[in-house]
């Protein structure tokens, strides 16, 4: 499948990770709708995208919101991509205090909520429509998750995103085996350190820090290096099934 004139769908695609990536598809001759809470960022996107963008506001977690945007990317076509960065991070909580008192448990679930159950929530709704196209290339469709490598090297106080993101890196295989039959293309991508709008508000020295930890190249992930990879995972007909590190190849330290 060729993203040229076909319809994509981009969660968190308002900022960061998703505005390069729904950049990329509009660059390529796609036209993507942009899911977002955000509806002053939603609205300033697709004023850079132009006429091949639109932006519905949703909560990845709300079924008719999510419902609702994804109508609004098959008025745009027949929708055969979705690339899902809307999350959260989640607050350094340790499993107990330094009283030796359990972490907050409506913390962590509200962490798992968003990441997790928002992504099986996207996962689900998209593939059913996705299901009903007509094979092309052997495919019918094609989605790209977003974990991260905290799914793999958890740093301390991390647990409840690094649950939430090995969830998502645990449920790609699983989803590509299960939409299989149904041409269904299921790939993850796990970025590492990279140079989002959340890190923007680091000062100037700690960014400098996190970039010397990268081992190559020694930098920060630039957005467009994620949308860059998301695209061929895309297009790729014979990439299903796999988690990506994005990274440099870092490794994270405990703390």
């Amino acid at each position: 499948m060729q993203i040229d004139g076909s319809s994509a769908f981009v969660t968190g695609g308002a900022s960061g990770l998703g505005l390069a990536t729904a950049r990329r598809i509009v660059g390529r001759g796609g036209r993507v709708v942009i899911a977002d809470i955000s509806e002053e960022q939603g609205a300033a996107a697709v004023q850079e995208l132009g006429g091949a963008a639109r932006f519905v506001r949703a909560d990845i977690t709300d079924e008719a919101e999510v419902a609702k945007a994804l109508d609004a990317a098959q008025e745009q076509g027949t929708l055969r991509f979705v690339v899902h960065c809307a999350g959260r991070g989640g607050d350094r909580t340790r499993i107990l205090d330094r009283e030796g008192n359990p972490g907050d448990l409506g913390t962590f679930a509200e962490v798992v909520r968003v990441n997790l159950v928002g992504t099986y929530n996207v996962l689900r709704l998209a593939a059913a429509r996705m299901a009903a196209n007509d094979v092309v290339d052997g495919d019918r469709g094609a989605v790209v998750l977003t974990a991260s490598v905290a799914a793999f090297d958890g740093q301390i106080g991390q647990t409840s995103y690094t649950a939430a993101k090995a969830g998502v890196h645990g449920l790609t295989l699983v989803a590509a085996r299960d939409l299989a039959g149904r041409q269904i293309r299921v790939n993850t991508i796990a970025p590492g350190i990279m140079d989002t709008p959340m890190l923007g508000r680091l000062r100037a020295d700690i960014r400098e820090g996190l970039a010397a930890t990268v081992p190559h190249p020694k930098r920060l992930g630039d957005p467009d290096d994620y949308a860059r990879l998301a695209v061929e995972m895309l297009e790729n007909p014979y990439l299903n099934g796999q988690t990506i590190r994005l990274d440099g190849g870092i490794r994270m330290a405990p703390r």
